[in-house]
């Protein structure tokens, strides 16, 4: 049945569903369109925050392509490149294939979404090399979406950490709230685990039958990216390029200030910090700068997608939020929920908005306090909505193409070859998380 629908989905998706860039730009216009009828903006205050927001995402824009191409350069590492095929040819069937790039994409997703989407990504293309009988286009999709289910536990999940940050922006309303009411709480460990399962059972049913594969392309392999650099050495410019000792000095240099940041800070693996981490692991590893310099050249040209697009999800987000579309959506559920429904409307608002505007921190911001003060209403913790908002803008992001972008660009696929897929599991995860949320706090609180 679920391999029926899918195919039906990617059939519908082939004939009407243009690419990613595309779809951005439909969003844009409906913003607008949503913008001037909803909350009366004119054309021109639109146009205005439409512009003020488009080069927001500027620092996020540059950490999203640096750790695609610091991820992609570290997997090229030899001695990590080594593992990862050791490790992709374990798989010997499609269904096993599905399995193992699932579960490889959520556990390093569990660690750090980006991590997830990067490596989960790349582990897809190497096991397709491997196992010919398995569909590229979902061993893609799988990748994504393993990453996705596994957010509302993972430990990098935005909001979660925003709250529990001194002088966060809801401090002196809510206070600090331990990862241990939030991330490692029932309800999102569930909401993961659960979604996890579900998602397994859902690609392994999808899985096109032998005649419908469309296994990986060798013809249009890349030529392997870390190619040696030159070690003859001959002019000192060469022997520069090719320094061990500059290389590891800096390596070394590296290290300690990571140690430092760890000894104080703990196991936190935000952004600029995982970035970091893969640039400097990736000179060890490659061992000289030219040789590192050749694959992040070789990753560059996957990055197009999020250079172009991210200021256009700025954009959406400008009118978003200069319009107060996100408030009067938050505030309009909010408004019709009572104390058992009110769980529920916070997630499928976060749904709602996280469609308009795909950032999980931006979202909170503006959408955290209103629901914190529509919570004063009922008996409810303010966990209620930290959890529900996290989960409602996880859930979406399998219909939002805006974090699909990286995979897409490794993989050099469109939109429409992974988005039947996504929009299934969508569909049964927001069935299995709208129980979740509905039922669960009941219980609780």
């Amino acid at each position: 049945m679920l391999r029926s629908v899918s195919q039906k989905f990617k059939v519908g998706i082939e004939n009407y569903l243009p690419n990613a860039f595309i779809f951005a730009i439909l969003l844009t216009f409906l913003t607008l369109i949503l913008g001037m009828t909803i909350t009366d903006e004119s054309l021109f205050n639109m146009t205005t925050h439409w512009y003020s927001g488009f080069w927001d995402f500027l620092a996020f824009t540059t950490q999203m392509i640096l750790i695609l191409i610091t991820g992609y350069a570290l997997v090229k590492a030899p001695l990590v490149h080594r593992l990862l095929i050791k490790l992709a040819s374990i798989p010997k069937s499609q269904k096993t294939a599905i399995v193992a790039v699932i579960l490889g994409a959520a556990a390093t997703g569990y660690l750090s979404w980006g991590l997830g989407f990067v490596f989960g990504t790349l582990f897809a293309i190497e096991v397709a090399k491997r196992v010919p009988e398995a569909d590229f286009r979902i061993l893609i999709a799988a990748a994504y979406t393993g990453t996705i289910a596994i957010l509302p536990a993972s430990i990098s999940l935005t909001a979660p950490l925003l709250v529990n940050t001194p002088e966060h922006s809801l401090e002196e309303k809510i206070g600090l709230i331990p990862l241990s009411q939030t991330t490692f709480s029932p309800i999102m460990l569930l909401t993961a685990f659960i979604g996890l399962a579900v998602v397994l059972f859902a690609y392994i049913k999808m899985a096109p039958e032998k005649k419908d594969v469309i296994p990986y392309n060798h013809d249009e392999e890349q030529e392997e990216p870390t190619k040696k650099a030159s070690m003859s050495n001959h002019t000192f410019a060469e022997k520069m390029n090719n320094s061990r000792i500059i290389n590891y000095a800096i390596v070394l240099l590296g290290f300690l200030w990571l140690s430092i940041y760890i000894a104080n800070n703990g196991f936190n693996l935000e952004l600029n910090i995982m970035n970091f981490t893969f640039i400097m692991l990736g000179l060890a590893l490659h061992g000289t700068p030219s040789s590192y310099m050749n694959a992040i050249t070789d990753g560059m040209s996957s990055a197009s997608g999020i250079l172009l697009q991210f200021p256009f999800y700025a954009g959406i987000m400008g009118m978003m939020v200069g319009s107060g579309l996100i408030t009067v959506i938050a505030e309009s559920f909010a408004s019709i929920a009572n104390e058992i429904t009110f769980p529920f409307f916070s997630f499928l608002s976060a749904a709602i908005v996280n469609i308009f505007v795909p950032s999980a921190g931006g979202q909170w911001q503006i959408q955290g306090p209103i629901l914190i003060e529509a919570l004063e209403s009922f008996n409810l913790p303010a966990t209620v909505v930290i959890n529900t908002v996290s989960i409602g803008d996880v859930t979406t992001n399998l219909l939002q193409p805006f974090f699909v972008l990286p995979a897409l660009g490794l993989a050099k696929l469109g939109l429409k070859d992974i988005w039947g897929y996504c929009l299934v599991s969508m569909i049964l995860l927001f069935i299995v998380t709208s129980i979740i949320v509905t039922v669960l706090p009941i219980i609780l609180y």
